[in-house]
C-alpha cells in the first residue's frame, strides 16, 4: 500500500476519533430553537451537544417547497395548476399516501381534494363572497378523495378543477420530518412543536415525561387564550389538536367555523368544540384530529378509534346544550391525564 495513502487514512482516522471525544467532552444541554414557519410558530426544545437550528429550518423548508399552498413553486400548487411535468417528491407522496388512507378509515371525514370548498368558505386564497346552494353543488363535484390518485409519481384527476389542501395534514407531518432529523443526531429528549402539533421523545429537562396543555376551547380568534382545560404527560408520542374556536367568522350573525365537511359541502355545525388525538405520527395525528372535529358524533369517532390502525387514542371537549364543556376521552387516553 502506498505510504502517503496510509498516512492520509490514519490523519482521516485521528481526525474523527478526536472529533468524537471532543463532542462527548462538551456537556449537553437542553437547546431551544423558536421562530416562524408555515404561517404560525415553531418552538422545538431538544437536549443535545450543540444547536442544530439550521438542520432543523432546512428540514422545515423541504417540506414547505412540497406541500405549502402559499408557495406557488411548491410541488402541490404545481399539482393544482394541473403542471404536467411536476413529479410528486418523498414529501407529498408520503402525505398523500397517508392523506388517502385516514380518507378511507373515516368514510371521507378527512380529505385532502377540499380545497374547492375551503376556497368558496373564504378559509382559503378567495375572500369572502356570497355562497349559494347552487355555487356548493356545483363546487362539492370537484371534491372526493376517491375521484384522484397517484401513479408513478403522477397525480390522476378526474376532473381537472380538483385542488389539494395539505394544511390539516402538513404540519404534523413537518413535525415528523423534524422528529426524524433529531433522531438521525442522535438525540434522545426531545419535543417538536409546530403550531401546536407536537411530537416528544424521551424526557424533559426535569428528567420526567413531557407536560403538555391542552387548551380550553373557548373562543379565541385573536389566539390569546392559553387557558389550560387539562394536562397530559406523554413521551414518545406525536400529539395533534384541531378546533372551531380560532378560525372562524360570523355572517348574518352565525358563526362560520373554519372546519369543512367534505361530504356535504358545508362547514360542521355540532356540540364538538376541540379534539385531541394521540398517534405513532403527528402527520397521523394530525389528520385524524381534523377527521373528528367533522364528525362531531361520539360514538362515530369512537368507531373509528376502535378501529384504527396503527392505534390512536383521542380527547374531545364538547358543549351541552346549556353551554356547558363536557370532557370525552378514549379509555387508552385516561393514561396520560394528570390528575387536576
Amino acid at each position: 500500500m502506498n505510504t502517503a495513502f496510509r498516512l492520509t487514512r490514519f490523519s482521516l482516522f485521528v481526525l474523527i476519533v478526536l472529533s468524537t471525544m471532543s463532542c462527548r467532552n462538551q456537556q449537553k444541554q437542553f437547546f431551544i430553537n423558536e421562530g416562524l414557519v408555515y404561517g404560525t410558530y415553531y418552538r422545538i426544545t431538544y437536549e443535545h451537544y450543540q444547536d442544530i437550528e439550521v438542520d432543523i429550518k432546512e428540514a422545515m423548508a423541504k417540506v414547505g417547497t412540497s406541500l405549502s399552498t402559499f408557495d406557488s413553486l411548491s410541488v402541490i400548487s404545481r399539482i393544482n395548476r394541473n403542471d404536467s411535468t411536476v413529479v410528486a417528491d418523498t414529501y407529498f407522496t408520503e402525505v398523500f399516501t397517508t392523506a388517502q388512507q385516514v380518507s378511507t378509515h373515516t368514510g371521507g371525514a378527512f380529505d385532502i381534494t377540499v380545497a374547492p370548498l375551503v376556497n368558496a368558505w373564504g378559509f382559503g386564497f378567495d375572500p369572502q363572497h356570497e355562497r349559494t346552494a347552487i355555487l356548493i353543488d356545483s363546487i362539492k363535484q370537484w371534491v372526493g378523495y376517491n375521484t384522484i390518485s397517484l401513479q408513478n409519481g403522477k397525480i390522476l384527476k378526474q376532473h381537472p378543477q380538483t385542488q389539494l389542501d395539505a394544511s390539516a395534514i402538513a404540519k404534523g407531518y413537518a413535525c415528523d420530518v423534524v422528529a426524524q432529523v433529531l433522531r438521525e443526531a442522535g438525540i434522545e429528549n426531545f419535543l417538536v412543536d409546530i403550531g401546536g402539533e407536537l411530537v416528544v421523545k424521551g424526557h424533559n429537562k426535569r428528567n420526567t415525561d413531557w407536560q403538555v396543555g391542552i387548551n380550553k376551547a373557548i373562543d379565541d380568534a385573536t389566539q390569546q387564550n392559553q387557558e389550560i382545560q387539562q394536562i397530559i404527560s406523554v413521551t414518545d408520542v406525536a400529539i395533534a389538536t384541531s378546533g372551531n374556536y380560532r378560525q372562524f367568522y360570523y355572517e348574518n350573525n352565525k358563526k362560520i367555523a373554519h372546519t369543512i365537511d367534505p361530504r356535504t359541502g358545508y362547514p360542521t355545525n355540532h356540540s364538538l368544540l376541540s379534539t385531541t388525538v394521540i398517534a405513532p405520527t403527528c402527520m397521523l395525528a394530525d389528520a385524524y384530529a381534523t377527521a373528528f372535529m367533522v364528525m362531531g358524533n361520539w360514538e362515530e369517532i369512537m368507531k373509528v378509534v376502535n378501529n384504527a390502525v396503527p392505534p390512536i387514542a383521542v380527547f374531545c371537549i364538547f358543549e351541552d346544550t346549556t353551554g356547558k364543556h363536557i370532557e370525552m376521552a378514549s379509555p387508552n387516553f385516561e393514561q396520560y391525564l394528570q390528575e387536576k
